[in-house]
């Protein structure tokens, strides 16, 4: 998640705390669109789950594409 928040305070101009906001947002926002289970693969993910990430990474994608849209 840290690295994350610092991706989008570099590649946004924001603050640290800023970042973490808007990033706060985004993934809250994700999680209410997603199914349950990938919406708990998501936070391990996010979390630095190496277990979930194997699998949950191609679920999400997928279920991303779903969200806006592509199938």
């Amino acid at each position: 998640m840290d690295e994350l928040i610092k991706q989008v305070s570099e590649k946004t101009g924001l603050s640290a705390d800023q970042a973490k906001a808007a990033t706060d947002a985004v993934i809250g926002f994700l999680k209410s669109k997603l199914p349950s289970p990938l919406a708990g693969q998501l936070d391990s993910l996010l979390n630095g789950g190496t277990d979930a990430a194997t699998g949950a990474m191609g679920a999400v994608t997928g279920a991303l594409g779903g969200l806006f849209g592509k199938k």
